[in-house]
């Protein structure tokens, strides 16, 4: 597979991510808590057949060892893309840290942050 399919692929499921995430979102709005969204996601990717895993859990090496504390992923959506949900006023660049270093720790490419708080959803594409 070419790289540009890679990227055709990787474009369709985060459209699909978004949409379920504008969906939530429109039902919900703003101004509750990071968990009562992550419960709304888990049902739409549950009822649209979407691949996922909910606070996936990650080992975290170093050198020679496994390190004691682990990293849990909000979800790991179709495999290998990291969703990282936020009830916040605003992502700042602490969010896109994080999710860069889970992208890089699961050997990922694409990262998403959605913001439930705002207005209207805010979302964030992140490409490692």
């Amino acid at each position: 597979m070419l790289n540009n399919e890679i990227t055709v692929i990787q474009k369709e499921e985060y459209y699909k991510i978004i949409g379920i995430c504008m969906e939530v979102h429109r039902h919900l709005r703003g101004g509750l808590l990071e968990v009562v969204y992550k419960d709304a996601l888990e049902y739409e990717f549950t009822k649209n057949n979407i691949p996922f895993e909910r606070e996936k859990e990650y080992f975290i090496e170093y050198k020679d060892v496994i390190l004691p504390h682990k990293f849990y992923a909000d979800f790991v959506v179709y495999d290998d893309i990291i969703l990282e949900v936020k009830a916040v006023t605003t992502i700042v660049d602490a969010h896109v840290a994080q999710t860069l270093n889970y992208i890089r720790l699961i050997n990922g490419c694409l990262g998403i942050i959605v913001n439930f708080n705002g207005k209207s959803l805010e979302h964030k594409r992140i490409v490692r």
